[in-house]
């Protein structure tokens, strides 16, 4: 037996570089994306070749007899070696340019908590074939990369978080196109003096076109880095359709899910358990929709509808939905009863997306009069309301406030989410309707429930569909979905708000390839939430082929 070992140690700047080449990891000397890439290669070879030929003799005893290679074998390996050190795509000959560089994601001067994935892009160019990009902390500590696109090393981006907490990154980048490197202006990325609590976030991910429909599911992901895993996906139960779902307080451990479809149902998690309930509840008037769970954990609040889809013959505007019928109820987990307040539950008024306040004390809620949307549906404006609430019986108060008039604002308002500090109330208006996602009008407002004033996000919204945020327990971050880049489709963006309600700069979620991962992905992302921790459901197409499901009823 004839065996060969032939090292290669390339000598470089780095001790990593070195360890692993120790290691003979020669995977890393061909990957282009890797720390060992060719560009980061310098120098020259040490060649170590040792051939071992393993003799049998009659008693089939081995032995070992070693063979020299010619030196003349060994040039070439040594030639092989400088020519892979010599491909160094470094930039030399840099012509300085006075403008920022174009960037996909837009990184440029957001702010980010201290433990987000690394922000990896790329030039909206494509004719840029090569990139250097420099980071330095304000603080301490620096990182380098290079290659076609801009990809951090996930452990010294967050080193370098951790050592600027408070502080900024100042990123350098230089660029290649037609054999010339350019150097752009450098600009900062600025570091939250606070971690993020959640672990990540959840969102459904829809396919694009009614075609594939089917291709959706309900999806999560690691904050701090790209790990991606699905919770269901509608696949796996040809029919059926994720829908909402919400964790109390970012916590899964109080968790719902609701699934249309013939196989229907919705999942209400409790107390370490599993309940999975009857879609629909014909003395409420339909099924368990847009949930948020009391503070407690004692009582979750819904909305019952039958929404109708209509569709635009309009390029700007495809699809809407209106509510046929539309009533709140409270639902107590621990009965399986819902409590119906007969003020909530007529025909002549709409009302929808239930919230309770973080303190547990009020329960807002956006309201409308009927109108056929047939004839009247730019007539169809919700208003903001909200109205007490008892934890200890689980009924509501007699005072309604309406809190924003869609009348005197001359918009509709929809998706009212508190802050867990209670100070503020995002929400979003759009011309009419409330089913915000598919309005290019749709923008985010802020409510200061101390003063009573509203505004505009104006920092955060865009030209298209700026809709289902959700708030972050820590520091005043949220995220919310946006059509801004293409029009067509959603995609989840991060940003934050200050003590005196200012938004910062938004910015997609970080991407592992992000000229692969977004822009050549036609997927939509919504109604993502924030969750303390991974959400872990077993055998979900199990439970959803299951015919059984658990009843509830409305309390007497």
């Amino acid at each position: 037996m004839l065996v060969v070992k032939v090292g290669c140690v390339v000598m470089t700047r780095s001790t990593f570089l070195l360890k692993m080449a120790r290691k003979r990891t020669f995977s890393h000397f061909f990957s282009r994306k890797s720390a060992f890439s060719c560009q980061n290669l310098s120098f020259g070879c040490i060649i170590s070749i040792q051939i071992k030929y393993l003799l049998h003799d009659a008693n089939g005893v081995s032995g070992e007899r070693c063979i020299f290679v010619s030196m003349k074998k060994i040039y070439y390996l040594l030639m092989g070696c400088l020519l892979l050190a010599g491909c160094s795509q470094k930039p030399h000959d840099i012509t300085m340019v006075s403008q920022l560089p174009a960037i996909y994601p837009d990184y440029v001067g957001v702010t980010v908590p201290a433990n987000i994935a690394p922000l990896n892009f790329c030039m909206e160019d494509e004719g840029y074939t090569a990139m250097s990009v420099q980071i330095k902390g304000s603080r301490k500590g620096a990182m380098e990369t290079s290659g076609e696109d801009a990809e951090f090393d996930i452990e010294q981006w967050h080193q370098l978080l951790r050592d600027n907490r408070g502080g900024k990154l100042t990123l350098t980048v230089v660029a290649k196109k037609d054999g010339q490197w350019r150097q752009f202006k450098p600009f900062d990325i600025f570091v939250d003096k606070q971690r993020m609590k959640e672990w990540g976030v959840t969102y459904r991910m829809v396919a694009p076109g009614y075609e594939l429909y089917g291709m959706q599911g309900l999806f999560q992901r690691c904050l701090s880095n790209f790990d991606e895993f699905a919770i269901y996906r509608t696949t796996e139960v040809p029919g059926s359709c994720v829908n909402c779902h919400t964790a109390n307080a970012t916590n899964p451990d109080e968790f719902t899910l609701h699934i249309r479809g013939e196989k229907g149902a919705t999942l209400i998690r409790h107390q370490g358990k599993d309940d999975w309930m009857k879609s629909k509840n014909l003395e409420v008037g339909g099924p368990m929709v847009f949930p948020c769970w009391h503070p407690s954990g004692k009582f979750i609040a819904f909305s019952t509808n039958d929404t109708q889809q209509y569709f635009h013959s309009q390029a700007k505007k495809r699809i809407e939905y209106f509510d046929m019928s539309s009533d709140i109820f409270i639902y107590n987990p621990e009965t399986r009863e819902a409590m119906v307040d007969a003020r909530f539950a007529t025909k002549e008024n709409l009302e929808n997306c239930p919230v309770f306040s973080p303190d547990g004390k009020w329960l807002y809620y956006i309201t409308a009069p009927f109108s056929d949307p047939k004839q009247h549906f730019r007539e169809s404006r919700y208003s903001l309301c909200r109205v007490g609430f008892d934890a200890k019986t689980g009924k509501l108060g007699e005072k309604v406030d309406t809190l924003i008039s869609a009348v005197a604002l001359g918009k509709s308002i929809t998706w009212p989410r508190p802050s867990y500090d209670g100070r503020y109330l995002m929400f979003t208006t759009l011309d009419y309707g409330y089913f915000s996602i598919w309005h290019p009008e749709a923008d985010l407002w802020l409510l200061d429930l101390k003063t009573g004033k509203a505004h505009a996000l104006d920092a955060a919204n865009s030209d298209d569909s700026d809709s289902f945020h959700n708030w972050s327990k820590s520091g005043g971050w949220y995220l919310f979905t946006s059509r801004r880049e293409d029009g067509l489709y959603t995609r989840i963006y991060l940003a934050s708000v200050d003590r005196q309600g200012h938004s910062t700069k938004p910015f997609l979620l970080p991407q592992r390839r992000p000229r692969e991962d977004n822009l050549r992905r036609m997927y939509s992302y919504n109604t993502p939430d924030f969750t303390l921790r991974k959400v872990e459901i077993e055998d979900m197409p199990g439970h959803i082929n299951n015919p059984k499901r658990m009843e509830w009823r409305v309390a007497k």
